[in-house]
């Protein structure tokens, strides 16, 4: 699960408070054991046409439907067996759908045909470090290797398929041919490994520093080198480790479960303990650099299908692949996957909470709410439990409930960082919406104690000032400082510019929200704005055009009486008072986001 941006302004939409709830799942401490049974991939009978179960199989795979596809390419398979492009096709769907026999079988029906096929080598290969046969996995690797990045999974693979066989010389110059320097991380990383899993405790640690001292931001790799430090007696380090990352993404259930446990005093197991799980990182490794990024998305599916195949509980990989699902808006394979989770990993809160996450974007609102109440009820002391479902309740406008389940969520903890100032911040939102201004005054002000150049907090509280007429002079530095902080931010500059209409200073108004509309001419309120400016200067004509743009647009409903009224009436001395909503955006507020 990619992290989703807070933007800009007041007016909560629900797929803000999702995209919130998305980004807090994966900060989540904790393990609930909430595991509802919810298989949700509808099953279907195929039909008893050959070219119409094709066509079938070609729509699915157009739609990454990979249970579809691997149901209809095998059909059409019984009626034309021997064709090079139907197994291939349903090659790819079965491993993509994680049906492993049939992906197997198909594999080695099409290097019959295709020697070199890389994607079959790869399967046959990975096969065959399953059942350690590591020599012929080193044959079948060595005849492609890969799907789209053939070499580097190859050579790592190969490498650990030497280790394995118990080779661990042989296996660190194999990971040494990776001479690229941008494939230092990969190397160094995996030699690492190799040297942990071979006993060469320097040669681990020195490898393992090397990656680490290049990317230290990313949560394996953190792991994996702390793991080595505390293994090797050097629990100090362990935990700076493990502390520093912890003030970037906090309360991370895979850290938090690690400190926690060298702190009483244990010693931590490294992430790899022997070849098969080595091969499984490869895959999980590749998979997560390559993902999201478009045509790209169906070989992660298919690296992180094959690493799950060798490693059923990588806990990381299962997470990766509901994301991957989700992304190609599978929604109900996500589910099953992220059902998959065992009870007894630290991120199985973190999949409990994606699953409410997804169960709400497929409108199922019922479920998603009881599947949240679920977790709070097992774990009430988890604070990313509690904000998912502050988050949910504020998407459905639920203000004094959300905040509510915020405050329960601080008081979780005595201790007080950096971080929680969205906290404060969707806590301040939901008691601005229920009325209660002078608590959600003073929360705002405590975000930016936390963070005090946040363009997301100086935007919605110098807005609000403004609005209600108090405090204007620091409202519009804040304002004003807000768009200096994001100045291609269309809605932050809309806010300025409306500041600016409310107070009267029309050619002003003017100005900032011709800015706006440049940077976001498809939102409805902007336009809506601009129009009431344009009004107020003499520009009739104009101020028609935007507010015919804004009615076709789709403003919110409460909104479209009062745009139809001004496109028939103008504003007059009767209808000339100023709507106080401000443009919001997208995924919007973007004092919603997340």
């Amino acid at each position: 699960m990619p992290l989703t941006a807070l933007s800009a302004h007041r007016r909560p939409l629900r797929r803000a408070a999702l995209a919130g709830l998305a980004l807090l799942c994966f900060a989540s401490a904790g393990s609930a054991s909430v595991r509802p049974s919810r298989a949700v991939a509808t099953p279907f009978e195929v039909g008893a046409s050959p070219a119409g179960n094709y066509l079938a199989a070609l729509s699915a795979a157009s739609q990454r439907d990979t249970l579809a596809a691997a149901t209809y390419f095998r059909e059409v398979l019984r009626f034309d067996p021997r064709n090079p492009a139907l197994i291939e096709r349903a090659f790819i769907a079965s491993i993509a759908n994680g049906d492993m026999p049939q992906a197997m079988t198909l594999a080695e029906r099409l290097v019959r045909i295709d020697p070199k096929n890389g994607l079959a080598n790869l399967a046959l290969g990975v096969r065959a470090i399953k059942t350690r046969q590591f020599a012929s996995a080193r044959t079948y690797l060595a005849k492609g290797g890969g799907f789209r990045q053939g070499e580097i999974t190859s050579i790592l693979l190969s490498a650990w398929a030497f280790a394995g066989a118990g080779e661990y010389g042989r296996a660190l110059e194999t990971t040494d041919k990776l001479t690229d320097r941008r494939l230092s991380l990969f190397r160094d990383y995996h030699a690492g490994l190799i040297a942990d899993v071979g006993k060469r405790p320097q040669e681990a640690a020195r490898r393992m520093k090397a990656a680490y001292d290049v990317e230290n931001g990313t949560l394996r790799l953190v792991d994996a080198y702390a793991r080595i430090e505390s293994k090797q007696g050097r629990k100090d380090e362990a935990l700076r480790a493990y502390r520093a990352f912890d003030e970037q993404l906090p309360r991370h259930p895979v850290i938090a479960q690690a400190m926690q446990q060298i702190n009483a005093g244990k010693t931590l197991d490294s992430v790899v303990s022997n070849a098969t799980e080595g091969a499984a990182e490869v895959l999980y490794g590749l998979a997560s650099a390559g993902g999201g990024q478009g045509g790209d998305e169906l070989a992660a599916i298919i690296y992180l299908r094959l690493a799950l195949w060798l490693e059923p509980n990588h806990a990381l990989a299962i997470i990766s692949l509901g994301d991957a699902y989700e992304r190609i808006k599978q929604d109900a394979r996500a589910i099953d996957v992220f059902e998959s989770m065992p009870a007894n990993s630290p991120l199985r809160s973190s999949a409990d909470l994606q699953i409410a996450f997804v169960l709400e974007k497929l409108d199922r609102k019922d479920e998603a709410l009881e599947h949240l109440n679920a977790i709070v009820k097992d774990q009430p002391n988890d604070p990313d439990a509690l904000i998912a479902l502050a988050n949910l309740q504020r998407s459905r406008k639920l203000y004094t409930e959300a905040a509510q389940s915020y405050s329960r969520a601080l008081d979780t903890s005595a201790e007080r960082g950096k971080s929680d100032w969205t906290i404060y911040y969707y806590r301040a939102v939901s008691y601005e919406r229920s009325k209660q201004w002078p608590l959600a005054e003073a929360d705002f002000r405590r975000a930016l104690e936390a963070v005090p150049e946040n363009p997301v907090v100086l935007n919605y509280l110098g807005y609000s000032w403004v609005d209600q007429g108090t405090n204007l002079d620091e409202a519009f530095r804040m304002l004003k400082r807000a768009v200096e902080l994001r100045p291609r931010d269309g809605y932050i500059v809309d806010s300025l510019g409306w500041a600016y209409y409310r107070l009267g200073k029309y050619d002003d108004a003017v100005r900032e929200l011709e800015r706006a509309i440049e940077l976001k001419p498809s939102d409805p309120v902007i336009n809506d704005h601009l129009g009431d400016a344009y009004w107020k200067v003499g520009r009739r004509l104009e101020a028609q055009f935007q507010w015919n743009h804004a009615r076709d647009l789709g403003p919110e409903p409460e909104e479209m009486p009062k745009i139809l009224r001004k496109i028939e009436k103008g504003m007059d001395e009767d209808n000339a008072a100023p709507t106080v909503t401000p443009a919001v955006g997208s995924d919007k507020p973007k004092t919603d986001g997340g």
